[in-house]
């Protein structure tokens, strides 16, 4: 990693950056650039750093395609998917990682989401999960858990919160992981995972939201709330080790999901090739 992580991979002139203080976004920006460097870094990958583009949306977490130093698109609410879907068809030779929040993805971006995953598209998405709509007000969210509170759930929520991970997987991305912002550094090796793969993978990044979500529901300030990550957040090994009963209000660091099967681009550089009489 290098020592001037800063001045190599973000746009300096547009910081300081919007975020809350206490907010995760910050610590899974860094991820994410971490992760890339050290791909670009490996010999034994093909991953160049000019060839790599971020592609976002709307709301807080879609703001670091604005703060990192890539080719980088900031597109509408809900649409980065499908943006970088296009981005991917268009040039196959480019690592495509979408950054994206939990409504943006899930909610007005969720079709895109599940088609982009049923289909297999080489592409990462990094989910800055905070179970909330922080930019817009504290709204809740698909991943608000039940009872929690948002500026739109005065009494609670009475839905049933989204599972993303599980919700790409059924869809059929061929890997899933789960980070948080306290995890620093197996979140960082889980979204370098999720960039080397061939196919669509999704990092589900449990963020921290102290200024809405946190202060709504009493959960504490940020150093509170990363002391409920550490509590809670749970290596995959030891989870694996653990009983039912010890396993109520933990949640796994690590893969989750992963399966063979042919990414989408390929498949239709076949079919191309097919129609135009190039097949051996």
């Amino acid at each position: 990693m290098p020592s001037n992580l800063i001045q190599e991979y973000m746009r300096v002139d547009h910081l300081p950056h919007i975020w809350c203080a206490g907010c995760g976004n910050g610590v899974l920006t860094r991820d994410v650039a971490v992760a890339i460097d050290e791909l670009c870094s490996d010999p034994e990958n093909d991953i160049e750093r000019d060839k790599v583009v971020i592609v976002s949306g709307i709301g807080c977490s879609s703001r670091a395609a604005g703060y990192m130093d890539f080719n980088s698109l900031h597109t509408t609410h809900g649409r980065a998917i499908a943006f970088a879907t296009g981005i991917k068809l268009a040039n196959p030779a480019l690592t495509v990682i979408v950054i994206t929040g939990d409504g943006d993805c899930s909610a007005i971006g969720g079709n895109h989401l599940i088609h982009a995953a049923r289909r297999n598209v080489d592409m990462t998405v990094v989910v800055y999960n905070n179970n909330i709509y922080g930019m817009t007000g504290g709204q809740y969210s698909p991943t608000t858990p039940r009872g929690d509170k948002g500026t739109t759930a005065p009494y609670g929520v009475i839905d049933r919160p989204f599972d993303i991970a599980g919700l790409a997987a059924g869809a059929g991305a061929s890997l899933t992981v789960r980070g948080d912002t306290y995890h620093v550094k197996e979140t960082t090796a889980l979204i370098k995972k999720c960039i080397a793969h061939k196919g669509f993978a999704l990092a589900d990044c449990r963020s921290i939201c102290p200024t809405y979500y946190g202060r709504k529901n009493k959960k504490g300030d940020a150093v509170t709330m990363l002391t409920k990550q550490k509590e809670c957040g749970v290596l995959q090994e030891v989870y694996n080790a653990m009983s039912d009963e010890e396993r109520v209000g933990k949640y796994v660091i690590g893969t989750l999901t992963q399966s063979n099967y042919p990414e989408f681009t390929e498949e239709y550089q076949k079919m191309i090739d097919r129609a135009m009489g190039k097949e051996d």
